[in-house]
Parts: structure tokens; C-alpha cells; sequence
């Protein structure tokens, strides 16, 4: 991140944002370089509301057939009374270590304040908790995908 923030740093992300949305893109990364010791990284990522397919080092599990049912058009996971939002900006994990077993699945049973999944923001390993107990229907985020602020990670009724 730059070691100043100005005016023209904010209308660059903006600017970025806005081609994000015009030319239909996910995601657009950029390096500026200010000086040797001084630059800005920004990453802007828009977040759809279906699964994502994340690439990483260690193989992901493809996901049951109840995880990927699709959404309908008109059905917006986050309004759901079930669903469970990220409160914050970051990584998705849905087990402690790539190759461990998930916190939670599809169809499973989880009591109030049972962690369901990670989200690592800034080097941060953040435990989500269930807000009450019930039955998983739905996981809506990958192993490893990105989440933005407010967007659904899974359903529980």
C-alpha cells in the first residue's frame, strides 16, 4: 500500500471499479509504482452470487451436488433468513489446512457458535461462527475464493 494516500488514489480505484462493472470483468489487479520504497497495490473483486472455482496448490474436493445446486435468477442468497454473510473482506477457508477435514458440509448439524469456516484478512486467521444452530443447506463459496464484505458464505436453517 502507499505510504501516501491522496485524492488521485481513490479516483484510480474508482476508476478501476467502474471498468470492473462496464466491461463485465470478476477482478482486475494493479501495481502503481510510486518510488523505489513506495507503491499502491490494489485488487478490486467483484463478487457474483454463485460458487466460484478457486485455483490452488492443493486439490479441492468438488463439491456435492446439494453445494452446487444452482441459484435461481429472481433469489438472492443474502436475503435468505438462513444465510450466513461475511463480516469482512478476505479469503474463504472451509477447513483449518488444505487437505483437513472441513469445519462443516452440506447436511450437516452445527449448534450456535460452531466455527463453519475461516476468512483470513490481512495474515489474520478470522474463525466465522454459526449465528444459531441448525442444518447446513448450501455452501456458496469455494476453498480459497474470495468474499467481499456482506456476501453469502453458506445457508443454515
Amino acid at each position: 500500500m502507499s505510504k501516501h494516500s491522496t485524492d488521485a488514489d481513490v479516483a484510480f480505484i474508482k476508476a478501476l471499479a467502474e471498468i470492473l462493472n462496464t466491461n463485465e470483468l470478476t477482478e482486475i489487479s494493479v501495481k502503481r509504482d510510486y518510488a523505489e520504497d513506495d507503491s499502491l497495490d490494489v485488487r478490486v473483486v467483484k463478487q457474483a452470487n454463485v460458487v466460484q472455482v478457486a485455483a490452488t496448490a492443493a486439490p479441492i474436493a468438488a463439491p456435492s451436488a446439494a453445494a452446487a445446486a444452482p441459484v435461481a435468477a429472481n433469489e438472492d442468497p443474502a436475503q435468505h433468513p438462513g444465510a450466513l454473510t461475511s463480516p469482512m473482506v478476505g479469503t474463504a477457508y472451509l477447513a483449518a489446512e488444505p487437505g483437513s477435514t472441513p469445519f462443516a458440509t452440506v447436511g450437516a448439524q452445527v449448534t450456535e457458535g460452531q466455527t463453519v469456516l475461516i476468512i483470513e484478512a490481512m495474515k489474520t486467521m478470522n474463525h466465522i461462527p454459526a449465528p444459531r444452530a441448525g442444518t447446513i443447506k448450501r455452501i456458496l463459496v469455494e476453498d480459497g475464493s474470495a468474499v467481499e464484505f456482506g456476501a453469502p458464505l453458506m445457508i443454515i436453517e
